[in-house]
């Protein structure tokens, strides 16, 4: 191993001059990035509501307490059609996603050139447009209601899903799937004896995650009409029903912490 000698008379430096220099530079241009972003929020803010805001919390908390608890007997109906809202769009959400994610794996898919693409193109266009916005869409053409809500949960649901479990289908062992098809099974016996039982813990687990996620997107859908105890949070919201805010935030609390604690007990038995 050869011996490094350190001339005394050498400055030794961490990096050179240029790229100290373009290190500067990074940091001068990100600061002016910022001071710009600031100035434009700062334009478009009235900062007097901004100072206001302790005042305005304290008033609406001193109008928010104690909520009005006999108004519970009100939330039934709603809260079920939440929880319907957020199972029912789950389950048809993962009857889209199974094919899609069989299309999207490259191990399964009939034709990576041509369907595939296609799988992949259905999975990232529902999973980036926000529920709210496909119950906003869904009203508008099948009407205000539960079955807006429901439609637009499983769709927003399918390319969570299916992207995940086509990662789940492109990591199996195919040690077993060789075996299945070497006892000369046929595609879709392979399928079901090679594939489908390597995958269904990812597909269980999948389905409880979503399930727990979709309660807590549900919850919001009747803000613009799509049903659910967002719905009584809404109208309560628009005649300044404070104690009746307070109240059903706490049974929407609730109903996340339950589905929570669900959710977290049979991922732990899946596993």
């Amino acid at each position: 191993m050869p011996i490094i000698e350190r001339d005394e008379g050498v400055d030794w430096r961490r990096r050179t001059p240029r790229e100290t220099l373009v290190r500067w530079f990074g940091w001068l241009l990100g600061l002016a990035i910022f001071l710009v972003c600031w100035q434009r929020i700062s334009d478009a803010t009235t900062w007097f509501f901004v100072w206001d805001a302790p005042r305005i919390a304290d008033d609406i908390w001193t109008r928010a307490t104690p909520p009005r608890w006999e108004y519970i007997t009100q939330l039934g109906r709603p809260i079920w059609d939440t929880i319907n809202i957020a199972t029912l769009g789950t389950i048809i959400a993962l009857f889209l996603a199974v094919p899609v994610a069989f299309l999207a794996a490259r191990n399964t898919t009939p034709s990576a050139l041509f369907i595939r693409p296609i799988a992949l193109l259905i999975i990232v266009s529902t999973r980036s447009i926000n529920s709210l916005i496909w119950a906003l869409l869904l009203i508008a053409v099948i009407g205000p209601g539960v079955f807006a809500g429901i439609i637009a949960i499983a769709i927003r649901s399918i390319g969570f899903c299916a992207k995940l479990l086509y990662e789940a289908i492109e990591e199996i062992d195919l040690t077993q799937v060789e075996a299945i098809t070497a006892t000369g099974a046929s595609r879709w016996q392979v399928m079901a004896y090679g594939i489908v039982p390597q995958i269904m813990p990812a597909f269980a687990g999948v389905a409880v995650f979503r399930w727990d996620i979709n309660i807590r997107e549900s919850t919001v859908l009747g803000l613009v009409g799509a049903g659910g105890i967002g719905l009584q949070l809404s109208a309560s919201l628009n005649v300044l029903a404070w104690p009746q805010v307070s109240l059903i935030l706490l049974v929407i609390l609730a109903a996340v912490v339950i589905s929570e604690w669900v959710s977290a007990k049979v991922r732990g038995a899946i596993i």
